[in-house]
């Protein structure tokens, strides 16, 4: 009969209990001592947000706290009329949001911010609102006719460079432009009046089809108030970041040093309750991108339009043409980028605007779903 070998590596094992077996006490006390328990890791305490630490507290358990602090904390002065009165205003502005603010006067000041329209690849139709004016909103009513008129069935709304404002009358003109009539757009609620300011189409829309708008975390008043109520009432999605959440009428207070206190004094409210007063307007697609980049993509829109900054050129290549020629299109155009590159040392044809990007990449999206639908 064949014999087989273990490997010496089984043959050890095997060895090892029968030698064990031959020193072993009687059968009643072989049993193994159990293994001492491994001590359990310390744990980190967790860090406590602040604010929900005291919003889980009851109104009798914030009462001891505040009596506590002020009878024991070692530093008495903490707890005179001048630091509670400042630690109460500074935990309002925190809990407030955009409801109030101390900024200022140049921050308060609106600035003039200028409108351009243009049509990306022949296809889209894209609109920098600019400050919300009236000029701008005949310019707006133009552009919406040259749109019409070429059949151009999507829409992107860039209110970037809308500047804060607090004049809705304006907002809802321009989003009756884009809505069907006899819809209620929105309300301004004041405290003290006795019935809310009401606000609804009462024209028929100037442009027809899909729309996309642009907005970013400075998104403020009025035109934050326009990209919520089309986002309500014409499912128009919104792109980039949440708004600031002061879609409000405000009181401004001065104060010494140049500040203000700005205050909401109203707020508006939208159809079926859909929130933005003092959280904002969180966007269908989030586009998170610096404030630093995205002023240099808007200052390049503006000055040589915006096509450039989402459709990417063709790349230069060697060719046959070239090779006669004794040329090298791909130095040549890397020579020429670096000319244009300025004294930053940044490519100005590198610029990309990844919000507009997604606008642009999501309204053709749907036009190539709606064209296969039957």
């Amino acid at each position: 009969m064949k014999k087989f070998l273990l490997p010496l590596a089984a043959q050890l094992m095997l060895a090892a209990p029968l030698a064990l077996a031959g020193n072993a006490a009687p059968a009643a006390s072989a049993s193994p001592t159990p293994a001492a328990p491994t001590p359990a890791p310390a744990k980190t305490p967790a860090t406590v947000n602040p604010r929900v630490a005291v919003d889980n507290l009851s109104d009798a358990d914030a009462q001891k706290a505040l009596e506590l602090l002020r009878s024991s904390y070692v530093r008495r002065a903490a707890f005179d009329d001048a630091a509670l009165n400042r630690a109460t205003l500074q935990g309002l502005l925190e809990r407030l949001g955009g409801g109030a603010s101390i900024r200022s006067e140049e921050q308060a000041k609106e600035s003039d911010s200028p409108f351009r329209s243009e049509i990306l690849d022949e296809k889209i139709g894209y609109v920098r609102l600019g400050s919300l004016t009236k000029g701008h909103l005949a310019e707006f009513d133009a552009a919406l006719g040259n749109f019409n008129a070429k059949k151009i069935s999507s829409l992107i709304l860039d209110l970037r460079a809308t500047p804060t404002n607090s004049d809705f009358e304006l907002a809802a003109e321009v989003v009756k432009r884009l809505t069907p009539k006899g819809k209620m757009l929105f309300a301004v609620h004041r405290p003290s009046a006795k019935q809310e300011q009401m606000f609804t189409s009462d024209r028929d829309p100037a442009f027809h089809g899909v729309v996309v708008t642009l907005v970013h975390r400075e998104t403020a008043g009025a035109p934050e108030v326009a990209a919520a109520v089309l986002r309500v009432v014409d499912n128009a999605l919104a792109v980039g970041q949440k708004t600031s959440g002061q879609a409000a009428e405000f009181m401004t207070l001065p104060l010494s040093g140049g500040k203000v206190l700005r205050v909401a004094v109203a707020e508006v409210k939208l159809p079926q309750d859909f929130p933005i007063f003092p959280d904002g307007l969180k966007p269908d697609i989030a586009v998170d991108v610096s404030a630093k980049d995205e002023q240099e993509v808007l200052k390049t829109g503006l000055e040589k339009g915006v096509a450039g900054l989402v459709y990417e050129t063709e790349r230069a290549r060697m060719n046959e043409a070239a090779l006669v020629a004794g040329t090298n299109p791909e130095i040549d155009a890397e020579e020429e980028s670096q000319r244009n590159s300025g004294d930053n040392g940044a490519d100005q044809h590198a610029l990309y605007d990844a919000a507009l990007q997604r606008a642009v990449d999501l309204v053709t999206t749907i036009r190539i779903f709606a064209a296969k639908t039957p």
